[in-house]
């Protein structure tokens, strides 16, 4: 009789190597018809809330959550109080962490529109101080903790370190980086593939490709790539983005 034994076992280890190195689909929850999360990993989640335009439609606007030993910070607050409400009764709930602090990456509503439900909350705000100079000038809600060009926060034992490299979508616009994870939040300066320009009201088309590209030089080890707005990737995200302005140079 045919020995099948070894090449069943030879079978079972190359779907099992297979099955290893497929991508898992990341866990989406949905909190409300306004609030969904998307689980990253065990340190990091995507919130992504929705801003009603006139010219583009119901926007979905992403911000990102870090966590590690009990404690979070928050990325870009929902597009409104409400929504914010949820979202940090979910993190302190779910999540069992204090929240402490939330980054508003650049001054537009979908950054910073839910920004007065933390601070009634007590939770301290960081942005830069050109993100403060031109909230005020909006009569915006007003980021609390201002910085030049970077700021570098901790959350448990972990660090984010949060930067200007350049103008672009807006004169104000930083990027997050989470090293532990290479986890990247770009915000609106960065582009999910395939999307237009959008709303280039406050842009920076000349510099806008050259701010990414140092984005790109200066991470070269980024994994994960969150875009203000659609769906997360890695980097080809930021090609794409850099591809998408490079005519206007």
């Amino acid at each position: 009789m045919k020995n099948t034994t070894k090449p069943l076992f030879i079978l079972i280890i190359v779907l099992c190597i297979h099955s290893c190195k497929k991508e898992q689909t990341p866990e989406v929850i949905t909190i409300s018809e306004e609030l969904k999360i998307t689980k990253l990993n065990e340190h990091s989640y995507i919130h992504t809330s929705y801003l009603n335009t006139e010219s583009f439609g119901k926007v979905p606007c992403n911000g990102m959550i870090i966590i590690d030993h009990n404690e979070a910070l928050i990325f870009d607050t929902p597009t409104n109080d409400s929504v914010s409400k949820t979202l940090i009764n979910w993190v302190q709930k779910n999540l069992k962490c204090e929240i402490k602090g939330v980054v508003t990456t650049h001054f537009h509503s979908d950054c910073l529109g839910g920004l007065n439900e933390f601070h009634q909350r007590k939770i301290s705000s960081y942005a830069s101080n050109e993100t403060i100079r031109l909230a005020k000038n909006k009569n915006y809600t007003i980021p609390q903790n201002g910085f030049d060009t970077h700021l570098k926060l901790k959350v448990g034992n972990k660090k984010v370190t949060n930067t200007f490299h350049g103008e672009g979508h807006t004169s104000d616009n930083i990027i997050s980086y989470f090293p532990d994870k290479k986890i990247l939040f770009g915000g609106c300066l960065i582009k999910s593939t395939g999307a237009k320009k959008g709303n280039l009201e406050d842009a920076n088309t000349k510099e806008w490709s050259t701010t990414v590209t140092k984005i790109k030089e200066k991470y070269p080890e980024v994994e994960i790539v969150i875009p203000g707005h659609g769906a997360y990737g890695g980097q080809e995200l930021l090609e794409y983005t850099i591809s998408l302005f490079k005519v206007e140079q």
